[in-house]
């Protein structure tokens, strides 16, 4: 799951709170990244929060960021936690517990 590294390629790490889980929020966060051409993954939480890590071209890794703090339409997002973070990715999945 790694490769994909280059200098003009970001990592952030997301979590997110709120009312993200059994919502939707993984499958659509992996369906928006498969669209943008984003990598990484997303679980769930056991603090009911849903975190995430996006890698790809920065104004590509921008939009999924920005579109977190919306989340799919039955989600109900209160608060967006990113940072940088390490790591490279040629897929984006979802781990279910």
């Amino acid at each position: 799951m790694t490769d994909c590294s280059s200098p003009s390629k970001i990592t952030m790490r997301l979590v997110v709170y709120g009312r993200v889980q059994g919502v939707g929020f993984r499958e659509s966060m992996r369906r928006k990244a498969d669209n943008l051409g984003v990598y990484g993954w997303v679980k769930n939480r056991a603090d009911s929060a849903v975190e995430a890590a996006v890698h790809g071209d920065p104004d590509l890794v921008g939009a999924i960021v920005r579109w977190a703090h919306r989340g799919p339409e039955m989600a109900t997002v209160e608060h967006v936690e990113v940072e940088p973070a390490e790591g490279s990715y040629s897929d984006f999945d979802v781990i279910w517990w």
